[in-house]
């Protein structure tokens, strides 16, 4: 543990990434009111999904870990997105 680096992110990079964030949010609450049909759900997957990488990115500081740290993170993250896909695709052609 002595030959970990600390990582100084600059306060103005949080304030952005809550700015956006928060403006995401805004995006998924609006996106409710209007009707898209199963395009509803998928945006505000999508959304979610953006909301997350900020939050992994830079709040759980994933930028500055190992690569192959990243890699795992990433394969949880697509198996998850198929299921969740699948789960989908079964839910609208029943």
């Amino acid at each position: 543990m002595g030959n970990e680096k600390n990582h100084i992110i600059p306060y103005q990079t949080f304030l952005y990434v809550l700015a956006g964030l928060i403006v995401l949010t805004f995006t998924s609450v609006t996106l409710t009111q209007i009707s898209l049909g199963a395009l509803t759900v998928a945006m505000a997957l999508l959304i979610a999904a953006i909301k997350s990488f900020f939050v992994l990115r830079i709040f759980m500081h994933l930028k500055f870990e190992k690569r192959m740290f990243s890699i795992g993170v990433t394969a949880v993250t697509l198996l998850i997105s198929v299921v969740i896909i699948i789960t989908l695709i079964d839910y609208l052609y029943r």
